[in-house]
């Protein structure tokens, strides 16, 4: 078993999931974030933290193309281990559907870390 983000993830790319993840298997396109699927340890902790519902294990449904999707950019795009600013129309874009023409085959990398909030 193995956990795989689906279309939903297109141009939303929140890193909820990605910062929960105990051994770094997310990796990043510009638009999107994939799930190495050999790497997945399948604790399930990034699905309930990803809003925009877009990360199911594959044992819930036909996911084997979002599978091979998953594997092909997990090779080519590079690790991401922390959370980073979603895109700032990252909301407009949740739950439409017919986003697969949007994915970008690009590699991400903007590491644009999420600012803490200051301790009072």
């Amino acid at each position: 078993m193995t956990f795989v983000v689906t279309e939903n993830c297109i141009k939303c790319k929140y890193t909820d999931c990605v910062d929960v993840c105990p051994v770094d298997c997310f990796y990043e396109g510009e638009n999107f974030l994939v799930i190495h699927p050999d790497e997945c340890i399948d604790c399930g902790v990034c699905q309930p933290e990803c809003p925009a519902d877009a990360i199911f294990a594959d044992t819930e449904g036909d996911y084997d193309d979002w599978i091979a999707l998953n594997r092909r950019y997990a090779e080519l795009w590079p690790v991401i281990a922390g959370k980073v600013a979603a895109p700032p129309d990252a909301d407009v874009w949740n739950a439409k559907p017919g986003k697969l023409p949007l994915l970008s085959p690009r590699p991400g990398g903007s590491n644009t870390p999420v600012a803490e909030p200051a301790l009072a």
